[in-house]
């Protein structure tokens, strides 16, 4: 009994030592009215890496300056105070006034962020005068590479009353005013991962308002770091190649899916968006009319055109109502009822094989084989090689497209699907669609027999992720090998549509195929007086430019698409573009000149100057932006 008596004094004798010496600070400052508060701490965003481990999007140090209603008293005061130390705009003051009256007292709100070390020090010093005001030095979003990546990673921004109205549960970190969270792409889609969770700090704060100290801080976890697909440096590259044309590329890799490059022109520096755009800057980008803040590389769904013409070969070479071997006669035009449906080629292309349909982009041949096939099985091998499927991947409003059949425009429209409809679902146009996204998996599934899905991440905080199991598409080989061989024609037979777009380098060799959509109506009397080239109607009213390939021939690896909106043809706008990106993805960087044809070197070498690219045998001392 008296041992346990004495463990029993010595316990009341070392926590009254405890109390009364350790901690008679903290206890004759809280009887001097000071108070602990406990402030949430902001994890570290995690990181987004390209597929070599370079940073695409990451934090900068950020010195801002917060405001807490209850501990500042007269909150009017204290900012106009305030404002005499930094600039503070009165959309500024507005906003924080705003903030401080819809939040919780006890809410620390944002006054001013990316301040210099100047100010921030200024309102250091300044401090016993500041009550409730506390200087912080946080991290902020940064994009280094600017508008190369603005379409896929998006950008964060802070929280809306809109985007915790779509939570039943919303992360206490969230209740911080201006607390930025994706918006869009992959800073939104991933947002759960990338955020991680809250540290807390306990800090005393005086009688005034002023914070005395911080008596103990608990880290946070930082976010998950990630690892996407995309090369930074052909990404860059095709960015630069698109310039202001309003267009959209996809390069995939032919075995496996991942998405080595993903862009669509012109772009925007999302960096503007994290530190708060101007109305000016907003209204230059969204009364662009090449619509800079679309991504078409997803979102734009395309009538196909004549890229379309292998889905309808395959769909009529499977249901074995055409041969490789049968020809059809063009004249340059099939009649239906009263209508004429034309081909390009106004004169016809007279007898034409499979091989020659592709090489040649005959219409007249694709008329005659939709007709015999029928739009449920075309509509069917479209969904088969990507066309009208939404993939997975962290981006927004990623298009569908639309491979319709008979009881798709029942549904849609209470109509009966008829022949015309058929006609021009045969070449691409009417009411088939296609993301450039979708033609990439189109020619990446063709050049491989595999049913390959895209793939943009490629690791979540260092653990990989899987590959989705590629099966066969369970077409016929000879089918494919014939299709294969017309693709081929097109780059380089002389008869070929993008014959002037071909790879010199046989080790490179592309094969591919043009298209052009319309995407006006041309009447029975403009045809007669001669079609309007594209070049004389205004930019809107230009056909859409495309051209979808794969390389190199022998041993596939990559799968490209290129969409150039109102560019006129795909031979002429479209084809030399994905020309350029397939040898750049090949070399891993810029070519040399021997792989074009010896008549465009000179042309290609002045192009690669203006944009400011050194080519591998040129001197040393130059400036590559890629």
């Amino acid at each position: 009994m008296a041992s346990v008596q004495g463990v029993f004094v010595g316990t009341l004798v070392f926590r009254m030592r405890y109390l009364q010496l350790d901690q008679a600070d903290e206890f004759r400052l809280l009887a001097e009215e000071n108070s602990i508060k406990i402030r949430l701490l902001p994890p570290a965003r995690g990181l987004i890496h390209d597929r070599k481990g370079a940073v695409i999007a990451g934090n900068e140090q950020n010195y801002r300056i917060t405001i807490t209603r209850e501990d500042a008293g007269d909150t009017d005061e204290v900012l106009s105070r305030l404002s005499q130390l930094v600039p503070l705009s009165d959309e500024d003051l507005d906003r924080a006034k705003k903030e401080i009256a819809r939040r919780s007292p006890t809410l620390p709100i944002t006054v001013a962020d990316r301040l210099s070390w100047e100010e921030f020090s200024r309102v250091a010093v300044n401090a016993p005068a500041l009550p409730g005001v506390t200087t912080e030095v946080g991290l902020s979003r940064y994009y280094p590479l600017g508008a190369d990546f603005a379409h896929m990673l998006g950008y964060v921004g802070p929280v809306s009353d809109y985007d915790l109205s779509k939570l039943d549960d919303p992360d206490p970190l969230l209740q911080i005013p201006r607390f930025q969270i994706g918006k869009i792409g992959v800073e939104a889609k991933l947002e759960s991962e990338l955020r991680g969770t809250a540290g807390t700090r306990r800090i005393e704060v005086s009688s005034t308002g002023r914070v005395m100290r911080e008596l103990g801080r608990k880290e946070g976890d930082p976010g998950a770091d990630v690892q996407l697909t995309v090369d930074r440096h052909l990404q860059n590259y095709i960015q630069a190649r698109l310039g202001e044309d309003s267009a959209a590329a996809v390069v995939m890799d032919v075995r496996n899916g991942d998405i080595l490059a993903i862009n669509s022109a012109p772009s925007f520096d999302p960096n503007l968006f994290v530190r708060g755009i101007t109305a000016v800057d907003y209204r230059a980008l969204t009364e662009n009319i090449r619509r800079p803040l679309a991504d078409k590389s997803v979102q734009g769904a395309y009538p196909p055109g004549s890229t379309f013409k292998m889905v309808v070969a395959l769909a009529a070479l499977e249901a074995g109502v055409i041969g490789t071997q049968d020809t059809f006669y063009c004249r340059g035009f099939v009649k239906l009822g009263t209508r004429r449906f034309h081909c390009w080629k106004r004169a016809g292309h007279g007898h034409v094989d499979l091989n020659e349909s592709l090489q040649q982009s005959c219409d007249v041949f694709y008329y005659e084989v939709a007709q015999r096939v029928g739009i449920d099985a075309i509509a069917a091998m479209a969904r088969r090689l990507g066309i009208g499927a939404r993939f997975d991947l962290p981006m927004s409003a990623v298009s569908e497209g639309l491979a319709p059949d008979k009881d798709w425009k029942l549904r849609k429209y209470g109509e009966d699907w008829r022949v015309g409809d058929t006609l021009n679902s045969g070449i691409g146009q009417g009411y088939v669609l296609a993301s450039p996204l979708q033609l990439a998996v189109m020619s990446a599934r063709i050049a491989s027999g595999l049913a390959v899905t895209p793939r943009l991440v490629r690791a979540i905080d260092g653990q990989d992720v899987p590959l989705p199991e590629a099966l066969p598409l369970g077409l016929n080989n000879a089918h494919l090998a014939a299709v294969r061989r017309g693709m081929f024609d097109v780059s380089n037979s002389r008869r070929g549509t993008a014959y002037g777009s071909r790879i010199v380098d046989d080790a490179m060799r592309m094969a591919g195929k043009t298209g052009t959509s319309q995407v006006r109506n041309i009447t029975a009397a403009e045809r007669a007086r001669g079609v309007t080239r594209n070049e004389d109607l205004p930019w809107e009213r230009r056909d859409h430019a495309l051209f979808v390939c794969y390389a190199p021939v022998d041993a596939p690896q990559v799968a490209v698409s290129v969409v150039v909106e109102h560019g006129g043809g795909g031979s002429a706008a479209a084809a030399p573009i994905a020309r350029d990106i397939v040898l750049q993805a090949l070399h891993g960087g810029l070519p040399p000149l021997t792989a074009y044809p010896e008549s465009q070197r000179v042309r290609i070498e002045s192009e690669r100057e203006r944009l400011n690219l050194i080519a591998p045998d040129a001197p040393k001392g130059g400036r590559s932006r890629a």
